[in-house]
């Protein structure tokens, strides 16, 4: 059985994803009320913040931590220790496609393989369930949750929502083909709202 899917994105008043200032204390803060036994996470995001990782302390992998599991059919993904070191996770698990080109023969970091020429997200979910996950946060608010939901991968949720209009751009999703069940929100005193789904399927 597949674990519980959790996605959270901070978006504006008009649907938004960038263009303004995200609270990420308060993002995070509410992130880690799921507990979460497995984050997951695309390559891109991984890569918009390689820089800041590799200059990032190194405290080691925190053994209570999540797994984190990166979706990186392209093999991109080069700064797989120093994740491993931030101090956030517990381990790190790369996420290929059979068609993933070949990694270095001193790779050391755990792989899963499904898929052929992309990484097959439901068989990922099922395995991770399989191995004693029950909680899967998405960690992304672009090609990977939108894969998810297409796939009718995630169970709840939650969106940030800032008080700004950014005024242009894509809206993040087109969320009348989300079949959304509210469950509560939250009002901060900044006008910041915590608003929480069931995704039914």
């Amino acid at each position: 059985m597949r674990p519980h899917v959790v996605a959270q994105l901070a978006v504006s008043l008009d649907g938004m994803t960038s263009g303004f200032d995200v609270d990420l204390a308060r993002f995070y803060a509410l992130a880690s009320l799921w507990q979460e036994d497995v984050t997951l996470i695309g390559a891109d995001t991984i890569l918009a913040q390689e820089a800041a990782v590799l200059a990032a302390p190194r405290r080691g992998p925190r053994a209570e931590g999540p797994l984190l599991a990166v979706v990186d059919s392209r093999a991109r993904v080069r700064s797989w220790e120093s994740l491993r070191q931030l101090g956030y996770w517990s381990d790190v698990l790369a996420l290929y496609a059979d068609q993933t080109p070949e990694r270095p023969v001193d790779a050391t970091t755990r792989e899963l393989v499904t898929g052929y020429e992309q990484v097959d997200l439901a068989e990922v979910l099922e395995t991770l369930g399989r191995r004693g996950a029950q909680t899967v946060r998405v960690d992304s608010a672009g090609a990977l949750l939108r894969a998810c939901l297409a796939l009718d991968l995630v169970d709840e949720l939650a969106l940030l929502v800032h008080p700004v209009l950014v005024g242009s751009g894509d809206p993040w999703y087109d969320t009348r083909q989300l079949a959304l069940q509210h469950v509560g929100t939250e009002v901060f005193k900044d006008g910041t709202l915590w608003m929480r789904y069931c995704v039914a399927i």
